[in-house]
């Protein structure tokens, strides 16, 4: 076991896939020389090389096209796009053809590729940076949602995405890059799709959330805590596919819940949450599902980003309102 932080974990799993597996390419923006722009990628070239390690132009739909091509070639590529917001450039190439290619050669052709795309807000970065996006890609069938929390599930859930047959969009929360180690094994390890974890345990109100979110959650669980109230917090670690055995349960227990994310509110995959608590939980429920997230306007400029991201308080109001209802 090493302590890693999550930056460490993804680039650990990386450098152990391309070993274990000469097919496994990385290709991006700056993932060479630079190491990528927050450095996820660094020693690799100097270690495989750049038929490996490949520095692209700035360029997505066509880092995307190239990596469908290069997998049905019988390559894995790992594509990095350097913020998940620049996605919106490429999304020809990931939702219309890369994650429809298999079903549109009735089988023949499965397309291994890992799309890794940093995101979320609180570094201050500029405009399309902080972009929460992920349920765009809930909306195209046939591509998996992963959204890791944690430094153990960022390796584990990014060997399993590089292993998977299919295309997987993983998704980094670059604010937790570098905040806090935890104790990640050494040598390979999977975790797999759709197993939600339940990170704390409470019996007054459930928490679910997703990325830099869950982090959110434990902090709003404290002081939760501190005034009596005791709260579940569930990771749901991947949104496609989605745990709706654990989600139900752990609403269950506590008959309240309240879901979080960074997406703006309206038609963010929260909403898809409480729908299925809706249909799966609902004689279970004691008060309405509450939602939390950021705002229906376009993300701000940095020095408003505080505002506008979900906070501490905003979750721990919505807990409270959910356990008075």
């Amino acid at each position: 076991m090493t302590q890693r932080n999550i930056l460490e974990a993804v680039n650990n799993a990386l450098d152990e896939e391309m070993a274990r597996d000469p097919r496994v390419m990385v290709l991006g923006l700056d993932v060479g020389k630079l190491g990528g722009v927050f450095r996820a990628t660094s020693g690799l070239l100097e270690k495989y090389g750049p038929e490996r390690v490949v520095d692209t132009p700035l360029a997505e739909a066509s880092i995307v096209g190239a990596s469908l091509g290069l997998a049905i070639s019988g390559m894995v590529p790992v594509a990095e796009i350097q913020f998940l917001g620049f996605t919106a450039q490429a999304f020809h190439q990931i939702g219309p053809q890369l994650a429809r290619y298999r079903n549109r050669s009735r089988g023949r052709y499965h397309c291994q590729v890992t799309i890794r795309a940093p995101f979320g807000g609180g570094i201050s970065s500029p405009e399309f940076h902080s972009d929460a996006v992920e349920a765009h890609f809930v909306q195209s069938p046939g591509i998996k949602v992963v959204m890791p929390a944690n430094a153990y599930d960022a390796k584990g859930l990014l060997i399993e995405a590089v292993r998977d047959p299919d295309p997987v969009l993983y998704c980094e929360p670059d604010r937790l890059y570098r905040l806090g180690r935890m104790e990640v094994p050494d040598g390979p390890y999977t975790v797999p799709f759709g197993r939600a974890s339940v990170v704390r345990q409470g019996a007054d109100v459930t928490l679910i959330a997703w990325s830099a979110a869950v982090q959110l959650c434990l902090g709003a669980a404290g002081q939760l805590s501190a005034d009596g109230i005791e709260a579940t917090v569930v990771d749901l670690r991947t949104l496609v596919p989605l745990d709706v055995e654990t989600v139900v349960g752990a609403v269950a227990k506590t008959g309240r819940c309240v879901v979080v994310h960074e997406a703006p509110l309206t038609a963010g995959f929260g909403a898809e949450v409480v729908a299925t608590l809706a249909k799966e939980a609902f004689y279970d429920l004691d008060a309405p599902v509450e939602r939390v997230g950021s705002f229906d306007v376009p993300y701000p400029a940095a020095t408003l980003e505080a505002w506008y991201l979900p906070s501490v308080e905003r979750v721990v109001a919505a807990a409270r309102r959910c356990v008075g209802a």
